[in-house]
């Protein structure tokens, strides 16, 4: 049985927090920018002293944003652009209280893996033992489809074979998907694959080239834009099956977000990144696991949205787990490197990792 680590709180009735100034908040002159010596926010749960002896927890926080005091005396997190004049933003860079700032590092008293002095393979790479990760994924997997909030970063790869589409698929109409941030490629190559068999033109399973195959994508993103969107497409049976047909047939809710490079793009894509960021931060702040998988950009963006702890509605306090599954040592590397112990990477090819995860789910009987 999985089982969640417990939420250490700090104590503050003890030295030096027990002798920590109040925090300093200063008002917000210009729309969008914060005041000299702004406090900027971590990935860690952090504590504002807002009256002597009563320290506020930021609830819904995020990386690289500012802490604002509400007039209930509740601490916002927000991001720079959306500071207006008279907002009050904490100040002050010190993060072990003596700015009446704790940053809380050990909240969940990870255990730290001892080592020697003079020892090998310390770093992730593709020799790495992978196994123990495997386990406990399908064990949060199992606790977080009924407790907690499942949401998967997916780039097209996991589109362009039968096998892993199929996979995907399969999970999300288990339960256990239950949020998707992408971007245009994903939908749009899921959706040739459901309307031609193909994606950029290439038989996802025989690899074999259609005739004319660069128009197919071209020619599912009209026919998308035709129906208007991708439910309308679904709804009147136009995409029968696959990624983008399970979503919208479990209600469950996903955010492709534009880019530069975009062909269409889909109607349901987001071509403006703030409104974008908004959307993908509206799911990330529910998540209490993220699996991304093969889109270094989209997996990087949401590592930053993405604190390494969740105030759940009962207001118990728990770890965001944070997989990362890419072949790309760097961009595995580069999301395990948060500064969070729950954060995991697995180097490998994301369409067996799918398979592999969907098979190991149905052979436990979920």
């Amino acid at each position: 049985m999985f089982k969640l680590p417990e939420f250490h709180p700090p104590d503050f009735t003890a030295p030096p927090l027990r002798d920590a100034p109040l925090a300093q908040f200063k008002e917000v002159t210009k729309a969008g920018a914060a005041p000299e010596g702004y406090h900027a926010t971590s990935i860690y749960p952090e504590y504002f002293q807002i009256r002597k002896g009563e320290w506020v927890l930021a609830e819904e926080s995020r990386m690289d944003c500012v802490a604002v005091l509400d007039t209930c005396g509740a601490i916002e997190i927000r991001e720079f652009r959306r500071l207006s004049p008279g907002d009050l933003v904490a100040c002050g860079r010190r993060e072990d209280g003596e700015d009446g700032i704790f940053v809380h590092t050990e909240a969940f008293a990870w255990q730290r893996p001892e080592s020697e002095k003079f020892t090998f393979r310390t770093r992730i790479s593709r020799e790495t033992s992978f196994s123990y990760d495997y386990d406990e994924l399908y064990n949060l997997l199992e606790h977080d489809r009924e407790k907690g909030f499942l949401l998967w970063v997916l780039g097209p790869a996991v589109a362009f074979d039968k096998d892993s589409r199929d996979s995907l698929a399969a999970i999300i109409e288990a339960g256990f998907v239950h949020g998707v941030l992408a971007g245009n490629a994903l939908a749009t190559h899921d959706i040739e694959a459901a309307l031609f068999g193909t994606a950029l033109g290439q038989d996802i399973y025989t690899k074999r080239h259609a005739r004319l195959g660069h128009y197919k994508h071209l020619d599912a993103l009209n026919i998308v834009r035709q129906a208007g969107s991708i439910k309308a497409a679904v709804e009147s049976g136009v995409v029968k099956e696959g990624i983008m047909a399970s979503l919208v047939r479990g209600h469950i809710p996903f955010v492709l977000a534009g880019s530069i490079r975009d062909d269409g793009p889909l109607p349901d894509v987001f071509p403006n990144v703030c409104q974008a960021q908004d959307a993908m931060r509206a799911l990330a702040k529910k998540a209490t696991t993220v699996i991304a998988m093969a889109t270094q950009l989209h997996s990087i963006a949401t590592g930053n949205m993405t604190p390494s702890y969740r105030v759940m509605g009962d207001g118990t306090i728990r770890p965001v787990y944070f997989f990362v599954v890419d072949m790309s040592e760097f961009a595995a590397n580069k999301l395990a490197d948060r500064g969070s112990l729950t954060a995991r990477s697995i180097l490998t090819n994301t369409q067996d990792f799918v398979v592999n995860l969907h098979r190991k789910l149905i052979q436990k009987g979920c």
